[in-house]
């Protein structure tokens, strides 16, 4: 999952990447409008975070933007302006969360957490199921033949990935996407370095492999 953080603040905003990344998030940061509007534009994001009060562009011209694009990625405001009509003002821009500053980690990834769920049709799934192995996106947990694998939030991602994309062949590109940074060093074995480490903890102990290598083409991920 891909994020993307506008946000000039750079205590807060190293807080919420800090947070989102060690939660197994893909995150991108801006610090200022016009920064945030080019990359929401031009990139696929899952959910975007946005500060109100931006230089170069203010974060509400910044969804208006977006939405007259067609954008429809979920949009979180995060401000400290607080009263009835800066929040009135924000829904009405087209975002579709307000969080008033301060506010705690855990209420922000879990508002992420709902927000993604709608977005991605699976709003009553909280749970991946593929053969004999479950992975609880909120627990973040993965269970197979009954017991518990450990996993990087690294890990947990990229096999996430692979099973919201079950049957389906994903290439490196597609993994450094979305699990990794855009501007990833498009020559480093990072994904099969990790791939392997991942076969190894879900597939080595188990009779059946999941985690299958299509040569030239990338990985897939079926029984």
């Amino acid at each position: 999952m891909r994020i993307l953080v506008i946000e000039d603040d750079l205590v807060i905003a190293n807080f919420i990447v800090k947070g989102l990344k060690e939660a197994g998030y893909c995150v991108d940061h801006a610090v200022d409008g016009l920064e945030g509007l080019d990359l929401a534009l031009n990139n696929s994001y899952d959910i975007n975070i946005i500060d109100i009060m931006l230089p170069k562009l203010d974060g509400l011209s910044i969804i208006e933007r977006m939405r007259k694009q067609n954008i429809e990625t979920p949009v979180i405001i995060v401000s400290a302006k607080r009263s009835v009509d800066d929040r009135v003002k924000g829904l009405q821009s087209g975002s579709d969360d307000y969080l008033i500053k301060p506010f705690s980690f855990s209420e922000l990834l879990a508002r992420i957490q709902a927000h993604l769920r709608r977005s991605s049709n699976v709003s009553e799934t909280t749970r991946l199921t593929a053969h004999d192995l479950s992975l609880d996106l909120l627990a973040r947990t993965v269970i197979r033949e009954g017991k518990k694998i450990e996993l990087q939030p690294k890990e947990f991602t990229l096999l996430e990935y692979l099973m919201r994309n079950a049957g389906n062949v994903v290439s490196k590109t597609m993994i450094m996407e979305r699990v990794w940074n855009y501007n990833f060093d498009p020559q480093t074995n990072v994904v099969e370095a990790r791939i392997s480490k991942l076969r190894e903890k879900v597939d080595k102990d188990f009779g059946t492999s999941l985690i299958h290598t299509i040569r030239g083409l990338g990985y897939v991920f079926k029984k």
